[in-house]
């Protein structure tokens, strides 16, 4: 089976007047299926570069993407972007927003709406469908940028620090809660962080990249066996901290 994402061989540079800064450096990894990926290293290692190419934002210098073995310029892929704030408009309700997506691919129908409308129920929002942004707390926020972000049925979904702008209470507990909903809709997805606890509390396999330029140092797959595997859950399970130490020896050490 061919895997969901592939990246062979991705090198990319910054370019000045100063000169040019080579940010990632033969970068090569799958993401099979509705695997869960978490990307760390040290700051300025290209994490968000790697999130930015995946994307199409930027195009490599070298390497090549395919996902679902066709090559990224041409496979037409839906890709799902979260960034660290929700970037919700406070002149719109939260079904305002969620729908903005669709709008723009002019994809809006009774229809879609209505979906809309299940989707957010089902997360805990279908009473603030009619509120503003504002009245809102911040989990709830990105759970209804998460809403926006998955009403477009993405086949990729890409994370770059989404919950780094709440309080630690509020980002535990929305980090259970939004990596438990990307799994139960199967969906493929890497998650940029700087926080090894919260990589390993939802990852099925953790991507440590060595400082700038940033090349793979190392891939730790994570596996809590038949326990329970939300997030919050495996932070108290003993093979939490073996993880935990493992990759912040891969962190540490230097080749």
């Amino acid at each position: 089976m061919k895997p969901k994402l592939e990246v062979r061989g991705l090198s990319y540079s910054y370019h000045s007047l100063e000169g040019e800064t080579l940010a990632l450096s033969n970068i090569t990894f799958t993401a099979a299926n509705g695997e869960f990926l978490a990307v760390v290293g040290p700051s300025g290692c290209g994490k968000s570069t790697l999130l930015s190419i995946l994307s199409g934002l930027l195009i490599p210098e070298e390497g090549e993407i395919f996902i679902d073995g066709v090559p990224r310029t041409e496979s037409g892929v839906n890709i799902g972007y979260m960034l660290q704030r929700d970037h919700l408009f406070e002149w719109r309700t939260i079904l305002g927003n969620a729908e903005l997506g669709l709008e723009i691919q002019k994809k809006c129908t009774n229809n879609t709406r209505e979906k809309l409308r299940q989707m957010l129920s089902t997360y805990g929002l279908g009473s603030f469908e009619n509120s503003k942004p504002s009245e809102l707390s911040g989990g709830m926020r990105q759970r209804a940028a998460l809403v926006r972000t998955l009403a477009l049925k993405p086949d990729l979904l890409l994370l770059d620090e989404p919950f780094s702008a709440l309080d630690y209470q509020t980002r535990l507990s929305v980090c259970d809660d939004i990596s438990s909903i990307i799994k139960s809709t199967h969906k493929t997805a890497i998650l940029i962080t700087h926080d090894l606890s919260e990589a390993i509390s939802v990852a099925d396999r953790v991507i440590v990249l060595t400082k700038r330029p940033g090349r793979i140092k190392a891939e730790v797959p994570i596996s809590f066996g038949d326990g329970d595997t939300h997030s919050l859950a495996r932070r108290n399970m003993p093979e939490f901290s073996v993880y935990f130490n493992q990759v912040w020896k891969e962190l540490q050490t230097h080749d």
